[in-house]
């Protein structure tokens, strides 16, 4: 016979006084006669609960109850600290807390008690029965962190910070284009894109790019088949997006372009430009100027300072060239500004109207500005890189400094 049965047995055997106010209902159920055997638990085990409530044919005072209910917790406390597995844990849950568990026996024979002593005992059985259930998960809790590291805290300081992993992150260059969009979007210019490989047309002839130009020479444009080549700007995007598109046009086009340059420090074969358009009925060249100076003073700083030099592209008339003052000098002069002070940062201009009879707009309703900026210059400006190269070899020293 178990502990715990002896227990029961010797309080229910214990003669109590008659007390009229604590009735029994005389249709007690009876018992299950063969209540479900489990490994290690004995079967009077299940008898327990049952006879907990309705007791024999005496009647018992509700404080003797309770004082079982109690008992009944402290020896469910006892069987799991005794508890040295999984296996055992789960054995004391279903004695206590099985479908045919002590705790559910009390609660089903809780109707045949006196309506006044229902709520009592039904309260504490119903604690038990929580205060069970928390007990069995942090035992569980303490065999889990035990099987997942033995002694743990003898073979490792936890104390100490954990091992760190690397991540991966955007390319510098990316970095760059995100931000530009970011700051141009802020100013309400829509981001467009356009093919890499494009026609003479697009790239040339709609960009008022006569067919004597330099540029056109093989040396200087990457030519395919069929009239076909690699764009050498991205221009070509502002020509279909008007195309497509009436005014008012605010828009940036970022993306690659291709010119058969010698690689050295300053020049690749291929980079990255982000060229600007905005297009609307009386645009001046005193926007394009705000435009820019809000860029510049966002992207360097807000003590950047800014100076538009007179310069010819065939699209824009008139044409400048933009220069910052140097911000790793901050215009005292070095060898990145050739101690000039100043640095060129991208070229701009009002739209030729050549441009807006090549689309199909009205030069004489319409006006435009234009600007491109090399994505690589702006970046080698900002954090002081002396080699575009370095962007493209992959040297994870260089770029997981970004």
């Amino acid at each position: 016979m178990s502990k715990l049965g002896d227990m029961f047995r010797e309080l229910e055997e214990k003669k109590q006084p008659e007390q009229p106010e604590i009735k029994i209902t005389p249709e007690i159920p009876k018992p299950p006669k063969k209540p479900t055997k489990e490994i290690g638990i004995k079967t009077d085990h299940f008898r327990t609960g049952y006879s907990l409530i309705v007791g024999t044919s005496k009647r018992e005072k509700p404080p003797i109850l309770q004082k079982k209910l109690i008992e009944l917790q402290n020896q469910a406390k006892d069987d799991l600290a005794k508890a040295k597995s999984p296996d055992e844990i789960e054995r004391v849950r279903t004695k206590y807390l099985g479908r045919k568990g002590v705790i559910n026996e009390i609660i089903k024979a809780i109707p045949s008690l006196r309506p006044e002593q229902r709520s009592t005992i039904g309260k504490l059985a119903n604690k038990l029965k929580q205060e069970i259930s928390k007990w069995i998960e942090e035992t569980r809790e303490k065999f889990v962190v035990e099987e997942r590291v033995p002694g743990a805290e003898e073979m490792f300081d936890l104390s100490l910070p954990g091992k760190h992993k690397p991540y991966g992150h955007k390319h510098p260059i990316t970095q760059t284009i995100d931000e530009i969009k970011g700051i141009f979007s802020k100013l309400g210019f829509d981001i467009e894109y356009g093919p890499e490989v494009e026609l003479e047309y697009y790239n040339f002839d709609a960009l008022n790019i006569p067919p004597d130009h330099p540029s056109r020479e093989d040396f200087d444009t990457f030519y395919l088949d069929n009239k076909l080549l690699l764009r050498s700007q991205t221009s070509t995007v502002q020509i279909r997006v008007m195309k497509e598109k009436k005014p008012p046009i605010r828009m940036i086009a970022p993306g690659k372009v291709f010119r058969p340059d010698t690689v050295d420090a300053c020049h690749a074969s291929m980079f990255h430009q982000i060229e600007g358009l905005m297009v609307d009925k009386g645009v001046s060249f005193s926007d394009l100027k705000f435009i820019l100076t809000f860029f510049a003073k966002a992207y360097f700083g807000q003590d950047i300072k800014m100076r538009f030099r007179p310069s010819f592209f065939p699209f824009t008339e008139p044409s400048a060239e933009v220069d910052i003052s140097c911000s790793i000098c901050r215009g005292k002069g070095c060898s990145v500004c050739a101690y000039s002070g100043w640095v060129e940062v991208l070229g701009a201009g009002m739209v030729d109207p050549n441009v807006f009879e090549a689309v199909g707009y009205d030069a004489e309703k319409y006006a435009g500005f234009a600007f491109g900026l090399g994505v690589e210059r702006l970046a080698m400006l900002r954090y002081g890189i002396d080699d575009i190269r370095l962007f493209f070899e992959n040297d994870m020293r260089f770029l997981s400094q970004f």
